[in-house]
């Protein structure tokens, strides 16, 4: 069993039934037995795009989730992830750094549809079909 970091997109995905997102994540849990979680920027970012009528559905979602905190670690990594990129000419964003972090930190493995944002090494991205 493992617990996956799901990104933004993913859950927004699932909340809007596109792209299979839903019944992947459905497959995650039911099937193979495995936990979900998002952390606090997750939270910010599909709270701050969300539409009329869709507070039920995301609520219920996101408090279905584990939550991964964003602690001095986790911080002080992302900080660490997005200046040691932009050494090498690589802009990151700050959402997209602290969610790598938490990942990382907690050695979670990532589910995006984003894996261009995530360009860490250290980063274990789950393989989405498409």
């Amino acid at each position: 069993m493992a617990t996956y970091l799901l990104d933004t997109n993913i859950i927004i995905d699932a909340i809007n039934e596109k792209k299979d997102r839903r019944q992947l994540l459905i497959d995650l849990v039911e099937r193979q037995g495995h936990l979900l979680g998002c952390c606090p920027i997750n939270i910010a970012e599909v709270y701050a795009g969300m539409r009329p009528g869709e507070q039920a559905r995301t609520t219920a979602l996101l408090r279905s989730l584990q939550l991964f905190p964003i602690t001095f670690p986790v911080a002080e990594l992302a900080g660490l992830l997005k200046r040691d990129h932009a050494g090498r000419g690589v802009t990151l964003a700050l959402a997209d750094a602290i969610i790598a972090a938490v990942a990382i930190h907690n050695r979670l493995t990532l589910i995006t549809g984003n894996a261009k944002h995530f360009p860490m090494k250290e980063l274990s991205l789950y393989p989405l079909p498409y």
